[in-house]
């Protein structure tokens, strides 16, 4: 068993949605490496640091992110498996861009409640305190401004 600390930058951008991984963001990867029956048995941690923006309010996040993994690496003539021992090495790039990018949130967001953007005006909710009324960017939907729901409480038998 071996026991290794890898630090190095990410050769490519990882990731295509709303948050990904750029390209030189420093990657640490800590593995283990142990020799089993059918290959060698890669586990460890992965930590780097994604960007993007928030899916609701579209504001620029940075966040960490950590990974753990576990893949057996078979040697040649064995099972079929995606990772494959290679003249008594192991090639660990496909496993931890792999294992990043499925980890990248796919709805990210910048706090847990964040209220997004008003639907009226295109701004940021967290930025306005209070009810105050905004007029609607779009004036063919002023009409709805004024609606109600407080009719709705009776039922069909007390209006009439």
């Amino acid at each position: 068993m071996r026991e290794f600390t890898l630090e190095s930058p990410a050769p490519a951008k990882w990731g295509e949605g709303l948050v990904s991984v750029a390209q030189s963001e420093p990657v640490t990867v800590d593995v283990r490496l142990e020799s089993v029956h059918e290959g060698i048995l890669a586990s460890g941690t992965i930590a780097t640091e994604y960007t993007g923006i928030c899916g609701r309010c579209l504001t620029e996040l940075a966040e960490g992110l950590e990974v753990e993994f576990q893949e057996l690496f078979a040697y040649p003539g064995q099972e079929e498996t995606d990772f494959e021992v290679q003249d008594d090495h192991v090639d660990l790039e496909t496993l931890v861009r792999e294992a990043v990018v499925l980890s990248l949130p796919f709805q990210p967001v910048c706090q847990p409640d964040c209220p997004g953007l008003d639907p009226a005006t295109g701004e940021r909710m967290a930025d306005h305190t209070g009810s105050e009324q905004r007029e609607p960017l779009d004036t063919r939907w002023a009409a709805l401004q004024d609606y109600t729901t407080d009719h709705d409480d009776e039922s069909p038998r007390s209006r009439g």
